[in-house]
């Protein structure tokens, strides 16, 4: 019984109304642990002392790190809602991967830019063709492609299960973006904070990061459900203004 009510609770919420109502009571609560995460955030950022090679350059890693992986998991939800589209048919499914991906291909031009600002004192360039820096580029361009097609295409429901196609064609760039740095040679260091064998951070550094990184995600909810309770409405709206254009269109009685 439980578990029943719990798939009657999570499919209610493929009621755009329900959703909308949902959205109203988290959105304000969600934003306002996003400003106080980040204001916690930057507090130890900046409270933290520079690395003893790196200097005062490694404060990047606290927004470069977290947008380099919500890059990624902004994806991971695309794809997810790209399966929803295409096998149960979700109504808000589209809705989640087209409002995800701008969202994405920002978290993914901060990732871009912030690398560079740290790698032209660590590295003496501003970019390298480095497979993560390059497989990362590439997901930028297809969260681009994904934005143009979507807006390309008149049909919304065409436009829906054509964009989760090319997804989840997609989604094999990212295993290939998290292992980059293990099967190939590159600049850039391996991971070292989620490892088996546990992080090899300082501590010093690791907290600081932690608590920007969980800024970072809830910002991207935060956003991601905003965004999607925006497109509901755009789309309602537009639907009323169709229908009304055709009643518009139709003779009237006396006419008739």
């Amino acid at each position: 019984m439980p578990e029943s009510l719990a798939i009657t609770k999570f499919s209610d919420l493929a009621n755009p109304t329900r959703f909308l109502g949902l959205a109203a009571r988290i959105l304000p609560w969600m934003a306002g642990m996003t400003a106080i995460l980040f204001a916690i955030g930057l507090y130890l950022t900046f409270a933290s002392d520079g690395d003893y090679q790196q200097g005062m350059t490694v404060r990047i890693m606290y927004v470069h790190v977290p947008s380099a992986w919500l890059s990624m998991m902004c994806y991971s939800v695309m794809a997810v809602s790209a399966i929803g589209t295409l096998v149960w048919r979700h109504p808000l499914a589209d809705v989640s991967h087209k409002t995800a991906a701008p969202l994405g291909a920002a978290f993914t031009l901060i990732a871009l830019a912030t690398g560079s600002l740290w790698g032209k004192p660590m590295w003496g360039t501003w970019w390298v063709w480095d497979a993560r820096l390059t497989s990362v580029f590439v997901l930028f361009l297809m969260y681009l492609g994904l934005i143009a097609l979507t807006r390309a295409m008149d049909d919304p429901g065409k436009a829906a299960r054509v964009s989760a196609v090319l997804i989840l064609v997609g989604f094999v760039n990212i295993p290939i973006i998290k292992f980059s740095v293990d099967w190939w040679n590159t600049l850039h260091q391996p991971a070292s904070v989620i490892r088996l064998d546990g992080p090899t951070i300082d501590k010093e550094f690791l907290w600081p990061l932690l608590v920007m990184a969980i800024a970072f995600t809830l910002l991207f909810f935060t956003l991601h459900i905003a965004a999607m309770r925006n497109e509901i409405w755009r789309r309602r709206v537009s639907a009323q203004r169709r229908m009304a254009a055709r009643m518009a269109g139709q003779p009237s009685a006396k006419e008739a």
